[in-house]
């Protein structure tokens, strides 16, 4: 809708609402006269309602304008408020992130080193193990001061008959 031909259309109903009365008037006097001061009057009149209707349609079109910049602005005012969430929205996401990646290490360190205190556990019961058995073995080590076996070889299996004649050194025999 066009909001120019309104002050038009409201001269004409003027028009039309000053004539019907002085049409009746006409009637019941029976003739058709309107003085010059009616027509002055009517036509101020006219001119003051045209006037009004200008000045009205200014300050509406300048509310209308207002209430678009009011709106331009609330709508620029929720896209930076948007922008500014999703970019915080981001930033936590980052934070959850590098907080999942650093537990992550944690857990794979904690496990590195739970792995590494089993193997040395295990080793440390095999060498206990070992030496145990190595205890069973040789019960008699003890009692000669752990150099000679029964049989006259030493811990490694290898003769020591030598070694007493000539100071216990291998390779010289007597």
């Amino acid at each position: 809708m066009k909001l120019y031909f309104v002050p038009h259309i409201t001269v004409l109903l003027m028009a039309c609402s000053v004539s019907a009365p002085v049409q009746a008037a006409d009637t019941e006097s029976g003739h058709a006269t309107l003085s010059g001061e009616d027509l002055t009057a009517a036509s101020e009149r006219i001119r003051q309602t045209g006037a009004k209707m200008r000045e009205d349609l200014r300050k509406a079109r300048a509310h209308l304008d207002a209430q678009k910049a009011q709106d331009e602005t609330e709508k620029a005012r929720l896209a930076a408020e948007k922008t500014r969430q999703a970019a915080e929205r981001q930033h936590q996401e980052e934070l959850e992130r590098q907080q999942a990646l650093k537990e992550k290490q944690q857990r794979e360190a904690q496990l590195a080193t739970q792995e590494r205190m089993r193997k040395e556990a295990a080793a440390r019961a095999e060498q206990q193990a070992e030496r145990q058995r190595q205890d069973a073995l040789t019960p008699d080590c003890e009692a000669t001061g752990g150099r000679q076996r029964a049989g006259g070889q030493d811990a490694g299996g290898r003769s020591t008959q030598g070694r007493a004649r000539f100071g216990g050194y291998p390779g010289i025999r007597g």
